[in-house]
């Protein structure tokens, strides 16, 4: 990809605004607004890196999963279908997710490496997973399944 993750979410900006795709439009001023304030945040101003302007999209994307699954547990389907349009806008411009098998043997080769052998490791394993992963897995499942193999 040649085009900055930033630049690419402008050009698609533009595009929504002119096919009049308004929660698109709606969600990409969202998105390129945490990153303006992301950039701006500390004592000085500076440009994102692409690993942090994904970290932005990410979290992005995680509020919109959260807030989609309140919504639903609230009885507002309505308000869950927008911040699930919104989360699908989003995940365009996320890497591709790891499937189960892909992750478990992450998991299993960093238990391996520290040398875990109980949940006290826990820590060192995430660490090492995260690093591998970097949000192409969801923290919440890592956790549960380096748990899992921790405890079993």
């Amino acid at each position: 990809m040649s085009d900055s993750l930033k630049a690419t979410l402008r050009t698609d900006l533009h595009a929504a605004m002119r096919a009049r795709e308004h929660v698109r439009v709606a969600t990409l001023r969202m998105v390129l607004t945490g990153i303006s304030n992301a950039e701006v945040s500390g004592s000085q101003a500076r440009e994102l890196s692409e690993a942090e302007t994904f970290k932005v999209v990410a979290k992005e994307a995680k509020k919109r999963k959260e807030s989609a699954a309140a919504y639903r547990d609230a009885g507002r389907p309505e308000l869950a279908e927008r911040e699930e349009a919104e989360l699908e806008v989003l995940q365009v411009y996320l890497p591709a997710q790891l499937g189960d098998d892909e992750l478990a043997g992450i998991v299993d080769r960093a238990i391996d490496d520290v040398g875990a052998t109980s949940m006290a490791q826990m820590g060192q394993v995430m660490k090492r997973v995260q690093t591998k992963v970097a949000g192409r897995a969801d923290g919440g499942v890592v956790a549960a399944m380096v748990r899992a193999r921790l405890a079993g």
